[in-house]
């Protein structure tokens, strides 16, 4: 073996190495760090209820349609999605990678493109909403109940992650949906493997003084401080 070969060897074992180590180190952090309480003992407070909702890899924030604290349908307009039911209690707010929203409703379209994009800061962000008229608590369902003032904070963070146009008004994106009551709308921020949409969701909590982790990439790591 030729001292050239010999030196692209040593090479492509280091990287491989390297990123193995990545994975494993990146796997037990997020781990560690999920499981680490911030919040621990937020105010009760029975002013607003809120949900969290995962489908098994995704969180969302529930917060209701309106109140005195915000009117969501100033600016998420029932019109912009496909029903013409106006009479809704909740509007779902979830954050991720515009390319993983738009281009990938099943995980049998997701394309090697459209993930290297989002892991490695390469993409732009979309928030994504929907109408719900009830909702029920289960294994994916958590409802919290929280104060007007924690409640405000948390419209704040959420108004922040919304892109603008020159009016200062929210970005819809038309002619995207996945079903009847909802749309999706330009993002703040960009997506990677250290900050997905249940970091996004996780760091709502946060915001509105509620239980959360410290950081976490997956839906499990929300979900562990409401069990």
């Amino acid at each position: 073996m030729n001292k050239k070969l010999k030196q692209v060897f040593r090479f492509t074992g280091r990287f491989v190495l390297a990123i193995v180590l990545f994975i494993v180190v990146y796997v037990l952090f997020a781990f560690l760090l999920a499981h680490i309480p911030v919040n621990s003992n937020p105010e009760k407070s029975d002013e607003v209820t809120i949900y969290i909702n995962s489908n098994g890899v995704h969180t969302d924030i529930l917060v209701p349609v309106k109140n005195e604290i915000k009117d969501w349908t100033q600016e998420i307009r029932y019109e912009q999605t496909k029903s013409k039911d106006s009479i809704m209690n909740y509007v779902a707010f979830g954050w991720g990678d515009k390319g993983f929203y738009l281009d990938t409703p099943e995980w049998s379209d997701l394309k090697a493109s459209t993930a290297a994009k989002a892991a490695f800061y390469l993409g732009t962000s979309a928030m994504h909403t929907r109408f719900y008229n009830t909702v029920k608590e289960d294994a994916e369902c958590v409802k919290v109940t929280i104060s007007k003032k924690d409640y405000a904070d948390m419209v704040k963070y959420i108004e922040d992650s919304f892109q603008l146009d020159e009016n200062n008004h929210v970005q819809w994106i038309t002619s995207h949906s996945y079903g009847k009551y909802d749309a999706f709308y330009e993002g703040q921020g960009k997506y990677s493997l250290f900050y997905t949409c249940n970091t996004w969701a996780n760091n709502c909590l946060k915001s509105g003084h509620q239980k959360a982790a410290l950081w976490t990439v997956y839906d499990k790591g929300i979900f562990y401080h409401y069990r």
